[in-house]
């Protein structure tokens, strides 16, 4: 009773704080929630159990790696954000980084489709989950409907209405997040305290090929970044790479703190039949008020990042087809794929798919920058070169190499 009463303490203190302090209301928080909310999202509740899984003790250690290749990647972006676009602007941007940057505009599109689709997947799964119900193809089905819904509802109606609460959204995920950490650290401490372990047993995790090619397949649970390239009209290039930079920093102290903390439910604690929403039973054990908070977290983050990439993804798609395709027949197209992706596909699949789409994108965004770096002077243009071919690299090595957990 004391946990659940702290858990609800912290949470609720968390969320006004987001709803009432000055600086959640400013343009910066603004600037930040949109990158946050698509880092923080689908796979904050989903890696727990793939990492224990995949790395078992060493999962700390894995969450920063991929934490520190998201800033690498992320810093390809923000070199795009300072140099790319006013090259872009004054159309003198090279020929062969003006057609990566394209490109990867449409390979980011793709990217949608399969991220949205992931996205509402993992809505459908915890959605039944917190019905007790983990019968894969009744996730499916809801996923199904719910995708079908979106796409009609912005074919007809447009979806701007369901953008207006991704602030909202994205502060009461957060303090559900709160509560889940206050509570995690509250029962770790209360375990050591009374002499128990919190480095279960969990035998021999070899950090093997597969092991490297699943992490790298794992890509997609710290994506997001990348949305602060796309907020030129609100915001100026100095806000988007400083706001890109605390989201990026933000979200890897959640994750680092959040796996380390799990850390002590490894293994029996985090087998269910329920797979991807294993974490739902694990939180049962340390307070009743978690399930619950957990599945308003995970429904309200994989709907409010569905819709902005539903949004991006047909604003996106009429800008490239030159206005051939409207955005409204491009939200049904996205359906049209999602449908076929959600019954070809489970749901540790569709991440390794949805991180090689995006590493795409992101290889691309690389070349692009690469060839930007070559109009540079000195050694900023040699260091940007070598490290744009190196981001390159790794984007390439998820695309090739990246596999599904399980």
């Amino acid at each position: 009773m004391a946990t659940d009463l702290l858990i609800v303490l912290a949470a609720g203190l968390a969320l006004v704080a987001f709803v009432r302090l000055p600086f959640f209301r400013s343009n910066a928080w603004h600037a930040t929630a949109t990158p946050l909310a698509s880092i923080i999202g689908s796979g904050f509740l989903v890696v727990g159990p793939i990492l224990d899984e995949v790395v078992g003790l060493a999962a700390p250690l894995a969450m920063a790696a991929l934490c520190a290749g998201a800033w690498f990647l992320g810093d390809t972006m923000r070199f795009n954000i300072r140099h790319l676009e006013p090259l872009e602007a004054a159309g003198t941007l090279p020929r062969a980084a003006s057609w990566a940057e394209r490109a990867s505009q449409w390979a980011l599109a793709f990217a949608f489709v399969v991220s949205v689709t992931y996205y509402l997947n993992l809505l459908g799964a915890f959605a039944l989950r917190g019905l007790g119900i983990t019968d894969a193809d009744a996730g499916r089905m809801l996923a199904s409907g719910v995708l079908v819904g979106m796409a009609l509802l912005g074919r007809f109606r447009g979806l701007h209405g369901l953008e207006r609460v991704e602030v909202l959204a994205v502060g009461l995920k957060l303090a559900m997040i709160v509560g889940l950490l206050v509570g995690l650290g509250a029962d770790d401490l209360a375990t050591a305290f009374s002499g128990g372990t919190l480095f279960p047993d969990l035998g021999p995790h070899p950090l093997d090929g597969r092991a490297v090619r699943t992490l790298l397949g794992l890509l997609i649970l710290v994506q997001g970044f990348e949305t602060s390239r796309y907020l030129g009209g609100e915001y100026d290039p100095d806000t988007r790479i400083r706001t890109m930079r605390l989201a990026q920093l933000t979200s890897a102290a959640i994750y680092v703190l959040f796996i380390t903390l799990l850390v002590p439910y490894f293994g029996a604690d985090l087998s269910s039949d329920g797979g991807e929403t294993a974490i739902i039973d694990m939180s049962a054990q340390v307070a009743r008020v978690l399930p619950p908070m957990l599945v308003i977290a995970a429904l309200s983050s994989q709907l409010s990042a569905a819709v902005a990439d539903t949004t991006g993804c047909g604003g996106l798609v009429e800008e490239l087809s030159g206005g051939r395709v409207s955005q409204g027949n491009a939200y049904l197209a996205l359906a049209a794929g999602g449908l076929a992706i959600t019954w070809g596909m489970d749901l540790l699949t569709l991440i390794a798919w949805a991180s090689r789409a995006f590493a795409v994108y992101y290889g691309l965004q690389a070349i692009a920058g690469l060839w930007v770096a070559r109009t540079l002077e000195g050694s900023e243009s040699a260091g940007w070169t070598i490290r744009h071919a190196l981001s390159a690299l790794l984007a390439a090595a998820v695309v090739v190499f990246g596999i599904p957990a399980g």
